[in-house]
């Protein structure tokens, strides 16, 4: 696995860490392309901030309790625990590390750290008069561990004619009716509309902003916080006949997975959470639920609800319950882990929906990466080991052709630092530096090395190893640039432009510093090495 964040050198460790989370996942199956899509931006999100040299913190994990899990479990045979088990070590985990996810922590529900602190937090807020006993009837999505409003429920077709439906599952919904324990949610509703009005970049995209105002201001309702009918959870402490609704159990997961109750000074440097990164199915449980639970505990709120599109195949959401599925591995074993990590985030604007296919996969490739990226690499290496035996030569006779590309350059530093870093703006960054690569690309055709080396008197010299070293220069800001998006093919060309052994590790890079120029020094061993994004062979669809 890539370094992580306590890993970097040059951190503020007094400084309070930039602390990202993702929706820990239910581990009722395998993982698909839209849990890898929400981790690898994550992951891109924090390798910047690293690169910037902040203190970062990246959790991510599992949620292993509830009746689905359960149902799962038993329809495989084995108990609740021996399926979480399972599915997380032979399917979650390894493909965290394929995917060069660096998380910081791994967190499970299932775990103690989890589920005293869990127990505690909910016996405080019971003590203090927040929960309540009572009763409560109502249409239940096993698939959402959620009560739905009847409003919300779709009518059935077909097989299900006659039945109401989950709007997001479209499968029956089942009608409950148990005695539970209740939060008393219904009193946060101003306060929450209030930290809406005083902080509107707290729940992004803006539709999405719109839609949870929209949900409180027609009135709360009190949230069950328990569960009677089955036993897979945590235990209330309080009355061991009740488990604690897993939505409860797992939010706290942002809280105990960084020492809440526990280990105070880190949780001081940690929490709350700068982002949190989610899908915009659980966008309510985030931005009405969550921040009620913390301000009933007096604790402070997140810096930011990022919610993500669906990913589409065939016009429907990906996932395993309609068989749009796709394992990542299915497209990382023919694209590559770094252009699969690229495609996703470059191709489909964060935050909202859209739509993949290997055709558009292939265009992609083959015209961006291979032929933009890989090629200007290929031909930067080629030239300076033909024209001046591998030593990168000095840039002597500076014009206006490369004021350009400087100027280039520092606006592409400074687009993609305020997008990705700052925006959430995977899309725009990513654009913003093969806009750069376009243009390095524009310049070498328009300078035309090639008949530059024909001129052999001092001035054609010159000039030449200007043109070289310009490139080679652009190539070494690319590498930093795109480190936290493609960080095996950034450290490819990184050693091929000997920049290891003059300038460091690439991690160490500032990316805000990326534009300053004349960084890679005169002299440095530049070697072509393997093709960065090697031709596609005929691709094999899922």
């Amino acid at each position: 696995m890539a370094a992580t964040g306590s890993e970097k050198q040059g951190a503020d460790e007094s400084a309070k860490a930039f602390y990202v989370s993702t929706p820990i996942y239910y581990v009722n199956d395998a993982p698909h392309l839209g849990h890898a899509y929400t981790t690898v931006a994550g992951d891109v999100l924090t390798r910047w901030h690293r690169q910037r040299g902040e203190k970062v913190w990246y959790l991510t994990g599992t949620d292993e309790h509830g009746q689905k899990i359960m149902r799962t479990a038993e329809a495989n045979g084995v108990t609740p625990q021996e399926w979480c088990d399972k599915l997380v070590e032979e399917a979650w985990r390894p493909l965290w590390e394929h995917l060069e996810i660096a998380n910081d922590d791994f967190i499970r529900t299932t775990e103690k750290r989890h589920t005293d602190r869990v127990q505690e937090f909910v016996q405080d807020l019971y003590d203090k008069g927040e929960i309540y006993k009572g009763g409560y009837e109502g249409p239940y999505c096993v698939g959402c561990e959620e009560y739905k409003l009847p409003g919300e429920l779709l009518d059935g077709e077909g097989a299900y004619e006659g039945q109401k439906l989950c709007p997001i599952h479209k499968k029956p919904v089942e009608l409950l009716s148990e005695e539970n324990y209740f939060f008393k949610l219904s009193e946060y509703g101003d306060k929450l509309l209030e930290h809406y009005a005083a902080n509107p970049g707290f729940i992004q995209p803006e539709s999405a902003r719109n839609e949870v105002v929209n949900f409180v201001k027609q009135g709360l309702q009190d949230l069950s916080i328990s569960r009677s009918t089955f036993d897979w959870g945590v235990k209330v402490p309080w009355d061991d006949k009740h488990v604690i609704y897993v939505w409860v159990d797992a939010l706290l997961n942002y809280a105990t997975a960084v020492g809440y109750n526990e280990n105070p000074a880190k949780f001081d440097g940690t929490f709350p959470a700068n982002v949190h990164l989610v899908g915009k199915d659980i966008l309510r449980f985030h931005a009405v639920i969550w921040p009620a639970m913390l301000m009933a505990q007096g604790l402070p709120l997140p810096g930011k609800v990022a919610a993500n599109g669906w990913l589409m195949v065939g016009g429907e959401k990906m996932s395993k319950s309609n068989l749009t599925g796709i394992k990542p591995q299915d497209l990382t074993s023919h694209f590559g882990v770094d252009a699969y990590r690229w495609y996703f985030l470059r191709a489909i604007a964060f935050g909202q929906d859209g739509s993949f296919s290997w055709e558009d996969f292939t265009a992609r490739y083959t015209s961006e990466l291979a032929n933009d990226y890989g090629n200007l690499a290929s031909r930067v290496a080629a030239m300076v080991g033909k024209y001046f035996g591998g030593a990168l030569p000095a840039a002597a006779a500076d014009g206006p052709a490369e004021a350009a590309v400087h100027e280039g350059l520092a606006k592409a530093v400074a687009t993609a630092d305020a997008k990705i870093g700052d925006d959430l703006d995977f899309q725009g960054g990513i654009l913003a530096v093969f806009d750069f690569v376009k243009q390095v690309n524009g310049y070498i055709t328009e300078q035309e090395p090639w008949k530059v080396a024909k001129d052999e008197s001092e001035q054609g010299k010159a000039r030449l190893a200007t043109i070289l070293y310009t490139a080679a220069e652009s190539l070494r800001a690319v590498a930093v640039l795109l480190n936290s998006v493609m960080p095996d093919t950034s450290q490819k060309l990184w050693d091929s432009l000997g920049a290891e052994a003059s300038l460091g590790a690439l991690a160490d890079q500032r990316v805000q510093d990326a534009g300053a120029w004349g960084q890679l020094p005169a002299g440095s061993t530049v070697t072509k090495g393997a093709v960065l994004f090697p031709r596609l062979e005929e691709p094999k669809k899922a």
